[in-house]
Parts: C-alpha cells; sequence; structure tokens
C-alpha cells in the first residue's frame, strides 16, 4: 500500500546538478522520488540526470540501471509519433519512473510512446515507466484555451484529452486538481492522476492557476502530487517534506 509520502514528487526546478543532487540525497528516503523537467534535461542531459537521481559518485557507477531515487522524467513530448517513440527509446535507459506526452499530439502518437516505453525496457531488464500525457497545463484557465482556439470550458477539455489518452493504453494523465472528480467518473478508479499545482496552505500560489492543499488534492483522488518551491526552498526542505506528508495522514 502506498505510504503518504510515496505521493509526493518534488520538483527540482533548477538547471544546477549540484543543488539538484544535494536537494534529491537530502529527500531521499522521505519523498516518493523527484521530478526533473526541460530546463534541466536540456542544461545537462542524461549525465546530469544520473547524478541527481542514481547519485554517481566514486561509490555508484555510472549509468546504474536502477535509480536510487525515483523520477518523474518531465519533458512533455510532443511531434510525430516516429519521432517521440525515439525520444522514449532514448530516455528509457535513465529509469524513469514516470515520463510523459502531450495529449495534443493525438492517438498515433500516445500510442507509438508506450509502445517504445515498452521495447525500450524489456531488454534492458528494468520496469516500464509509466507513461502519462499532459492534457491542459495548469497555468492555463479557460480565456488561455480560448486565446490558442482550443474548445473549452477547461474541464471540459482536460476530460476529453484523459478519456482519449485512456482510450491509448497509457497509465494516466496530468491534470489540475480540480478537474479529479471529472476525470475519475470519465475513467474510473485505477487511471493514475498526477498532480501539479498543489500548493499547502502556508505556501505562496505562484504561476499556478488551478490549486488545491495536498490533503485536498489527495482526498479528491489524486495518486501523485508534485510540490517544488514550498519544498525545495523551505528553510528546511525534509522538515517541509515531512509536514506535508503529516497532513496526508
Amino acid at each position: 500500500m502506498m505510504q503518504p509520502k510515496d505521493r509526493i514528487l518534488v520538483a527540482l526546478d533548477t538547471p544546477d546538478v549540484a543543488k539538484a543532487q544535494h536537494l534529491s540525497r537530502q529527500l531521499q528516503g522521505h519523498v516518493g522520488g523527484v521530478k526533473l523537467g526541460l530546463e534541466f534535461f536540456n542544461a545537462n542531459g542524461h549525465d546530469g540526470v544520473r547524478a541527481v537521481t542514481h547519485g554517481d559518485d566514486d561509490a555508484t557507477p555510472r549509468g546504474a540501471a536502477t535509480p536510487n531515487q525515483p523520477l518523474f522524467l518531465d519533458l512533455k513530448f510532443h511531434d510525430i509519433p516516429n519521432t517521440v517513440a525515439g525520444a522514449i527509446r532514448s530516455v528509457t535507459p535513465l529509469a524513469p519512473k514516470i515520463v510523459n506526452v502531450h495529449a495534443g499530439g493525438g492517438p498515433a502518437m500516445m500510442k507509438a510512446a508506450l509502445q517504445a516505453a515498452e521495447f525500450a525496457a524489456e531488454p534492458l531488464g528494468i520496469t516500464r515507466p509509466m507513461v502519462i500525457a499532459v492534457t491542459v497545463l495548469t497555468s492555463m484557465d479557460d480565456d488561455d484555451l480560448s486565446a490558442v482556439g482550443q474548445q473549452g470550458p477547461t474541464e471540459e477539455q482536460v476530460v476529453r484529452l484523459a478519456k482519449l489518452t485512456q482510450d491509448c493504453g497509457l497509465d494516466g494523465v496530468v491534470c489540475s486538481a480540480r478537474e479529479i472528480a471529472a476525470i475519475r467518473k470519465a475513467c474510473g478508479p485505477d487511471f493514475k492522476l498526477i498532480v501539479p499545482g498543489i500548493r499547502p496552505e502556508w505556501a505562496d500560489k505562484g504561476d499556478q492557476k488551478r490549486t488545491m492543499t495536498p490533503r485536498e488534492a489527495v482526498d479528491a483522488g489524486a495518486d501523485y502530487i508534485v510540490i517544488g518551491r514550498p519544498i525545495t526552498q523551505a528553510n528546511d526542505p525534509v522538515a517541509a517534506a515531512k509536514a506535508i506528508a503529516e497532513s496526508l495522514t
């Protein structure tokens, strides 16, 4: 059974390998994993990811198959199916727990991503990464959707894309906490929901427009919650992570 701390994925939103590595090591065992995104990956590539998740140093062989810290590799692939499949194959040796694509890339692209993850993981002897899709970015609201010509309201677009994702066989979606109930109704209890835009009551809302507290999100049905600055910028990141985990019990 998943422990409260296992639901917490910490967003290490920095391009600094040493800083990300330090935070990852501090938080190891206190959270369910870390999230590394485009800024970090584009600056540091595979070696940077390994340094953070595998703890590459004199005691740990470079490129060890199983990370010491579970990884949500948040690169949001969105391209033609063959290109996305190749991208998934290229990052699978990092043994991420979760990888993601944009649901807006369509069925062929999502199916290609899932198939690539399966084929790449098997010969490496590692668990296939969970392949999830981004529905609507949590920084967007109805006005933003309208501005880019997408059909709203936001919740309806999120559910539409979540159902498409499930139909393509993917494991789940990234969504706002405020769409959890609607997605659960449409997609059932086993479809994984990874929820960013989470802010403890004591934290600043930042640039997220559709937020909830950790407790509210988990009570609503989130499987994993993504939290960044309330932990990473705390005076004591471990204490902040423990406080959030405690709020989930």
